[in-house]
């Protein structure tokens, strides 16, 4: 069974490497997939409910979607072959015959009647080498009715010049198809234009090639999957002459971008509508206008440097804008998706230079947004709402160059986030006075808050962390600031480790004991230490005699203390799992991370982040003991307990750090001066 396997995985990949093309790339792989059904049977997934069929592809193969809805495997004989009855598969290749009997027996048996009312029989049985791009039946049966009328009202002239532009006067095979070429048609010269994309879907004016290659013996037929029609306007016209796209067409000429649009090119242009203008703030809207910078990034952001007709998207794919970023294009069934959202209201709009593709809603790139509604969102709705009540709303909205530091939703759970005077100070300490980039800082850098703090940039192999609080996804760049999303709420520093300890009633057993040591003065003077600070707790779990010898023994608490001192600050954030620490003393502490809780040689850390300006304390309810040799070869980590950072709720300690995290933590900072 193995054997079988490789097998047929090395004549995917042989046959993918010598395919021409990218259709001919996913044909073969819907030929190796219908092989087990017999000789030139190709494998096809059904839209459910529908009649669409795809050749397929690896990916698709095994999601079996397309556009997010479900697919069924059908079986059909590749282009070229035909079925004989009693045998299996499809062993016969097809006659070949003229173009007008091959449209009979490739599902364009509509086109062959229309070509005999308009008299194009006796062109297309004759001498000559064509390429018909036959509209299958179904799509004739679409075509709406007036527009049918009208061509068949008038066969010789209509429908005649109608069937010459779906024909080229030379033979073009799906490989001579190649993305963004065009080819004169027999009407009037007038160009189709091919695209012939990446997941293999190759389009003539946006209608996409259901049946390609259907060989003649005076051409080829490709069948395709609606009824094209001349074009003979570049995009710039098809917006200039659409009253639903009025206030678009006064931004293209307010940001300079008419001429462009009346050059030579392959754009994409998602065209907001006026309705889609209307649904924005009045406020909004005037400053953008008003901002040609974010005027012409607003509508940069809806241009793609490349031609996307709607029938050539299977899935969600980032596609880059003139703006520089990226547009997830994508599908839902039969509607065209952006960044998710069905908000496409016509398609496959086709000029010369382009495609434009109506939308219903503005999309406004992050380059052209304020502060306020970088934070838009479910993500940072609780920080958002905190910036706004601390009346923050003006550095918010204005353009000043800032960064703001927006925790995550669960940094918040379980505090209570009534605005007072010592939660606006600390939410005006989550702003930093200048415009930043994550990628440009750098270990140790101090960044200066709206409020005056400094705050320590710590760079970690995994992560980068200001002060305790990781950044947590890519940065928002503003038209003039900065959005850091980060994991926890700020702490700053309150002083030194000393000062932290003793701030502090879970650790008075502890202050008491680093004092009995003589490391006092460690703890206060200058450095980057990381304590894993046993608890009262942590004391009172040894058995009294031990307690007893132990405190009283100024060598053995310096030993044991020091195998808790690390000697670099490590937050929370940068620990995973297998992080290492050099202590004070002793050879090495063990650390890990499982289900959000830090471990140190399998000891949980109970309180993570306690920051100091000279290091971190993390709390522990056990001492700290060397690992036996054997567990030092594993994961230093233990059971899963509930990691309790200090931007969380602070149980079971009657110091600032109790119940309420906001206001305990900024109480104390208000009432402390920083010690150095």
């Amino acid at each position: 069974m193995n054997v079988l396997v490789l097998v047929l995985g090395l004549a995917l990949v042989l046959t993918v490497c010598v395919a021409r093309s990218p259709y001919q790339a996913v044909l073969q792989h819907s030929r190796i997939r219908g092989r087990q059904q017999g000789p030139n049977v190709c494998a096809m997934q059904q839209l459910k409910g529908t009649d669409k069929k795809y050749f397929t592809n690896c990916k698709q193969w095994y999601h079996r979607k397309i556009c997010g809805k479900p697919t069924v495997i059908t079986y059909e004989c590749c282009p070229g072959y035909e079925k004989i009855p009693g045998e299996r598969g499809c062993p016969a290749a097809l006659p070949l015959v003229n173009i007008y009997n091959t449209l009979g027996v490739v599902g364009a048996s509509t086109t062959q009647m229309y070509s005999e009312r308009a008299q194009l029989r006796d062109e297309i049985e004759g001498p000559g080498s064509f390429t018909f791009f036959a509209p299958s039946n179904e799509a004739w049966a679409a075509l709406p009715t007036e527009i049918l009328d009208a061509l068949v009202s008038n066969v010789n002239i209509e429908l005649l010049n109608a069937l010459h532009y779906h024909m080229v006067d030379r033979r073009l095979t799906s490989e001579e198809l190649r993305h963004g070429s065009s080819f004169a048609s027999m009407y009037q010269d007038f160009h189709v234009h091919i695209h012939h994309y990446s997941n293999g879907i190759v389009t003539v004016n946006c209608a996409r090639l259901i049946k390609p290659d259907q060989h003649a013996t005076n051409g080829i037929v490709h069948v395709v999957d609606r009824v094209i029609t001349a074009i003979s306007n570049n995009v710039h016209t098809l917006l200039d002459v659409d009253d639903d796209l009025e206030t678009l067409r006064t931004a293209m000429a307010a940001a300079g971008l008419t001429t462009m649009l009346e050059e030579e090119g392959q754009y994409t242009i998602f065209a907001p509508t006026n309705e889609a203008f209307d649904k924005i703030p009045p406020e909004t809207l005037k400053r953008i206008l008003g901002d040609p910078i974010a005027l012409r990034d607003l509508l940069n952001y809806h241009i793609l440097k490349h031609m996307q007709c709607a029938e050539s998207i299977v899935a969600g794919t980032p596609m880059e804008t003139l703006q520089g970023t990226t547009l997830e294009v994508g599908c839902d069934g039969g509607d065209m998706t952006l960044n998710g959202k069905a908000i496409v209201t016509k398609k496959d709009q086709l000029g010369t230079n382009g495609v434009v593709h109506y939308i219903n809603e503005l999309l406004i790139p992050d380059s052209a947004k304020v502060l306020l509604e970088l934070a838009e969102g479910p993500s940072v709705a609780t920080a958002t709402k905190l910036f706004v009540e601390a009346g923050l709303s003006p550095h918010l909205t204005g353009s000043e160059a800032l960064t703001m530091l927006a925790p995550l939703e669960d940094a918040f759970r379980g505090s209570d986030t009534t605005m007072t005077p010592d939660l606006r100070k600390l939410m005006t300490n989550h702003i930093l006075k200048q415009r930043l980039s994550s990628k440009s800082l750098y270990h140790g850098q101090q960044l200066e808050t709206l409020g005056g703090l400094k705050l320590r940039v710590f760079v970690y192999r995994n992560n980068l962390c200001i002060e305790n609080a990781c950044i947590a996804a890519h940065d928002k760049t503003g038209r003039f600031a900065t959005m850091f999303t980060v994991d926890k709420v700020l702490t700053p520093p309150m002083g030194t480790v000393m000062d932290v300890l003793k701030a502090d009633n879970r650790f008075s057993l502890l202050v008491g004991a680093v004092q009995t040591a003589g490391m006092t003065e460690l703890l206060n003077q200058q450095g980057a230490l990381t304590f894993f600070a046993p608890t009262n707790d942590a004391f009172n779990a040894l058995l009294p005699a031990e307690r007893n010898r132990l405190m009283r023994s100024r060598s053995e608490l310096s030993t044991m203390l020091r195998y808790h001192l690390g000697d670099e600050l490590l937050v929370s954030g940068a620990v995973d799992s297998h992080t290492r620490v050099k202590p004070l003393q002793g050879e090495k502490l063990e650390l890990g991370v499982r289900n959000q809780t830090v471990y140190v040689n399998r000891v949980p850390v109970a309180d993570a982040d306690l920051m100091a300006t000279n290091g971190v304390v993390h709390a522990v309810n056990s001492i700290i003991k060397p690992l036996p040799p054997k567990v030092e070869r594993e994961q230093a980590d233990g059971p899963a307990a509930p990691l309790r950072s200090a931007a969380s709720s602070r149980a079971d300690s009657k110091s600032f750090r109790d119940d309420d995290l906001f206001q305990k933590v900024v109480r104390s900072r208000s009432s402390k001066t920083m010690s150095q």
